[in-house]
């Protein structure tokens, strides 16, 4: 003989929210067992990283700072990194990887035009000597 019980709950029977409900359901489901079918059983894997790491960049932007600082984005891009630390210690993930975003791009700028300018001040000096003489 099959004893199956169905309980029906409704949120004004129990003082329960809706959620706890459908996790009884669930779980009801799985101890008496699903319907038996011939379709494949379907999974979905989740995958939850614990950690996500946000790079602030703060060496390459002390880097900057202190040997190309040119039109001092060494020293905006700095403070940007160190916005990017202290928003990923908060637990603001999003802020700190966009303030990241934006010291990665300060620092590019830093270490461009920082190498154009050594560069032009090698050059330019030279030229000047070879036209003088």
């Amino acid at each position: 003989m099959n004893h199956t019980a169905q309980t029906f709950f409704t949120p004004a029977n129990t003082g329960c929210p809706p959620d706890y409900q459908m996790l009884k359901e669930e779980h009801e489901v799985a101890v008496l067992g699903a319907p038996h079918t011939s379709a494949p059983p379907r999974s979905t894997v989740i995958h939850i990283h614990s950690e996500t790491s946000v790079l602030n960049h703060v060496v390459w932007s002390l880097f900057n700072t202190l040997f190309m600082n040119s039109c001092c984005l060494g020293y905006i891009a700095v403070t940007y990194s160190m916005k990017s630390r202290d928003r990923k210690m908060v637990g603001a993930l999003t802020g700190g990887q966009a303030c990241a975003s934006t010291t990665k791009c300060l620092n590019v700028w830093a270490l461009v035009l920082g190498i154009l300018m050594s560069i032009l001040l090698i050059i330019i000096p030279v030229l000047i000597f070879q036209v003088c003489q």
